[in-house]
């Protein structure tokens, strides 16, 4: 069987470091790359030996030998290149947040559907064995009945965004966000986020975007989640869970493990907590690459969770549209 191969929309960080982790995974490989800017373009082209160089993204798109579109461009117009890629047919990697609103992210998840074709949001921490075995503790029920979720990440990234990317929550709020969707998920029935209320408070930065934000999120089963993010200061990620028996502490941040050091702690109420240690192959995006590519060669259109579903991806979208909406600022 001959490599699949990737065709690059954008050649931005995000862009390396996908391609550091398909030479690492070692099995597909980068068949095309496009961009706007010249220098860029040829320097990302050198750098990872890329044959076939774009100005033009639509051009990309239609390559007869192109299998895989990698989607790296600012959230705003995700959802343009996701409708092109799928009316050519194509399989398709859109790097998170899918979109900035839900018109747009039902319009792009309509042109998945309606070509048949393969489909995944980046959020490639969910990829990695620390995601599985968070997943898996509250699987387990050795938490108990889970009662609440605090979750927050900050990163000093506001300088290096594009603007119409709508901010903090969409360029970070979706990780705290997407792994609180997968653990209520986990230990409820899907409805569970047919019915919710929010609250939230925050302030905007210089582009107008918000650029922080803490929301209260509360299901109708009660349990209560706390978000916050924020993209001007900082690099620190927290993520607790709460349950009737027991508390999930994840010691290492979730949204980017790697090989080593991946850590939580369960602690029984009133008793010694237990520390564990995942280790893995590699880091998220290898392991994100490598999920895609054995998708694709046997033929299925989304991968296995907890990697997200395309409702998965819609889902996390509302909440965080529904954030957007409940945020006062000052």
């Amino acid at each position: 069987m001959s490599k699949l191969n990737w065709g690059f929309l954008g050649t931005s960080f995000i862009s390396l470091t996908m391609a550091d982790a398909i030479q690492a995974e070692g099995s597909t490989r980068i068949h095309s790359v496009a961009g706007r800017s010249e220098v860029p373009l040829k320097v990302f082209a050198e750098k990872y030996d890329v044959e076939h160089t774009f100005d033009d993204f639509n051009e990309l798109i239609e390559d007869e030998a192109v299998d895989i579109i990698y989607i790296a461009l600012p959230n705003h117009i995700h959802h343009e290149y996701v409708i092109k890629a799928a009316n050519a047919g194509k399989a398709i990697l859109c790097e998170k947040s899918l979109s900035i609103d839900m018109e747009k992210t039902d319009q792009a998840l309509k042109a998945v559907a309606e070509n048949g074709v393969f489909f995944v949001e980046g959020l490639m921490y969910l990829n990695h064995p620390f995601a599985a075995a968070i997943r898996d503790v509250v699987a387990s029920g050795e938490l108990g009945e889970i009662q609440s979720i605090t979750a927050q990440y900050c990163a000093s990234i506001a300088r290096f965004v594009n603007p119409h990317s709508k901010g903090a929550l969409y360029n970070l709020g979706c990780y705290p966000t997407s792994l609180m969707h997968l653990l209520l998920q986990t230990a409820f029935p899907t409805h569970i986020f047919e019915n919710y209320n929010i609250s939230a408070m925050g302030r905007r930065g210089a582009d107008g975007n918000i650029c922080e934000s803490a929301a209260t999120l509360r299901l109708n089963n009660g349990v209560v989640c706390q978000l916050h993010t924020a993209e001007d200061y900082g690099l620190h990620a927290g993520f607790t869970v709460l349950g009737s028996k027991a508390s999930l502490v994840l010691n290492s941040n979730p949204w980017l493990p790697e090989a080593e050091g991946n850590i939580f702690t369960v602690t029984p109420y009133e008793k010694p907590g237990d520390t564990r240690t995942i280790t893995a192959d590699g880091n998220a995006f290898v392991y994100q690459v490598r999920a895609i590519r054995e998708a694709i060669e046997a033929g299925k259109k989304v991968l296995e969770s907890p990697a997200p579903s395309v409702e998965d991806s819609r889902q996390i979208m509302q909440i965080l549209t529904d954030w957007e909406a409940a945020t006062v600022t000052a």
